[in-house]
């Protein structure tokens, strides 16, 4: 199966207008954003466990992260409430479950193989700082061995920045609006920019945004 598999490309998906589609697993449903493969594929997704749905224990052959949107993520490793921002490392292996019901955001199999360290952070609860172009950031992830870093960002409204992204970036709009000369970016908005893209986001309402930076450098 191929998404938005080119990764030199632009890619852009209005989630909230999207409908849902089954997995294997009973009670779990999906938007596909991208994906490269199969159901071990290189992928981003946006996922809904049902109450008391679960999800067979797997092992993360390519790594996988993952954002909480709604509800309480649960696993071996604890339960996990919205804004929880989790790295599972290549090799790791959990069996999902949400007594009361959950949505994400999941990446899987795009993880350095030396990326080893596990990582969860509530940052409902995290440390902002306002970086020049006056946006605030809280710093989720940033990779010793790669130009991989993600953060939470904070735009406030009317606020423009010009930004460049030599490894390329991902927004998911979490709160607000945003836009560009390309198009309108509101809550619930994908966006994909390829390495060596450039554009001047604007923010019409003020946001919430996960971004991610540097993981799409050309081979």
């Amino acid at each position: 199966m191929k998404i938005n598999e080119d990764l030199s490309r632009r890619a852009v998906m209005h989630t909230e207008r999207m409908e849902w589609s089954p997995s294997p697993a009973a009670g779990v449903e999906r938007k596909m954003l991208d994906r490269d493969g199969e159901e071990v594929a290189r992928a981003t997704t946006i996922v809904r466990f049902r109450p008391d749905s679960t999800f067979p224990e797997h092992t993360h052959v390519g790594g996988e992260e993952f954002l909480v949107l709604e509800g309480t993520f649960c696993d071996e490793m604890g339960d996990f409430g919205p804004g929880t921002y989790v790295r599972n490392p290549i090799g790791s292996k959990h069996s999902p479950s949400t007594p009361q019901g959950c949505v994400i955001l999941v990446k899987l199999c795009q993880m350095s193989d030396a990326d080893e360290a596990a990582v969860v952070i509530d940052t409902r609860g995290g440390d902002w700082q306002e970086i020049p172009e006056g946006v605030l950031v809280q710093e989720l992830f940033r990779s010793a061995v790669s130009a991989e870093s993600v953060f939470m960002e904070r735009w406030a409204t009317g606020l423009e920045v010009e930004r460049s992204y030599p490894g390329g970036v991902e927004y998911f709009v979490l709160e607000g609006d945003l836009s560009d000369g390309d198009g309108d970016y509101g809550a619930g908005t994908w966006l994909r920019l390829p390495a060596r893209a450039s554009h001047r986001m604007h923010c019409h309402q003020a946001a919430l945004v996960w971004t991610k930076r540097g993981h799409l450098v050309p081979d």
